[in-house]
């Protein structure tokens, strides 16, 4: 059997905007798609540099938003803050053990997996790794399935300061720290929607 030519070898590029194969004319002369007249580009300008910035400054964000408090609660006049490991330890201590494996996924787990995942592809990626494509395309997109659930830690904090309102005996408030975890999963996702999964499967070193 023959190996499948590549899309630039037989002439066409695909719209990263509503996906239509267009025909490749490179140069001065470079057209937009015929659909939506966006740009044509056979690979994201500036892919590596730019997911290499969006994911970095997530993993900076990362450290405050785990340090910081993300919760205040006060019940029957006591009040007291709390971060997410303290939150978790907290639900799990009062027995609330599905909302503590949550939370616990949703701020821990998933981040540092698309952490160490897009960072794994930038270095295999930067030093042209023809090994082991196809389990890294599959990766990448686990990424993006998986990057949206980071919200849920988000959601659980509004939920509950939502819920426990009752003025004069107990009330829940959000915290600086749930801002900056929610800076982290914009980031996260950004640098997931920078990075060119194409790169994977070509030889040469793009930028």
């Amino acid at each position: 059997m023959t190996p499948a030519g590549q899309a630039l070898s037989l002439g066409l590029v695909r719209c990263h905007v509503c996906g239509l194969a267009c025909e490749h004319v490179g140069g001065v002369h470079a057209l937009p798609c015929l659909r939506c007249h966006a740009p044509l580009h056979t690979r994201l300008p500036d892919s590596l540099t730019q997911t290499w910035a969006l994911l970095l400054t997530g993993v900076l964000l990362y450290l405050p938003a785990n340090l910081l408090p993300v919760m205040y609660n006060s019940f029957a006049g006591r009040g007291s803050e709390s971060t997410i490991l303290g939150g978790i330890a907290g639900f799990w201590a009062s027995g609330s053990y599905g909302i503590a494996i949550v939370i616990f996924t949703a701020s821990v787990l998933v981040p540092c997996a698309k952490f160490g995942i897009l960072g794994g592809l930038l270095i295999a990626t930067k030093r042209r790794d023809v090994s082991g494509r196809v389990r890294r395309s599959r990766l990448f997109r686990l990424t993006e399935h998986i990057g949206y659930w980071s919200m849920l830690d988000v959601m659980v904090v509004a939920l509950i300061a939502a819920l426990v309102q009752f003025p004069g005996f107990s009330t829940a408030e959000p915290r600086i720290g749930i801002v900056f975890f929610g800076a982290v999963v914009m980031f996260t996702l950004l640098a997931a929607m920078k990075f060119d999964p194409r790169l994977l499967w070509e030889n040469n070193k793009h930028e």
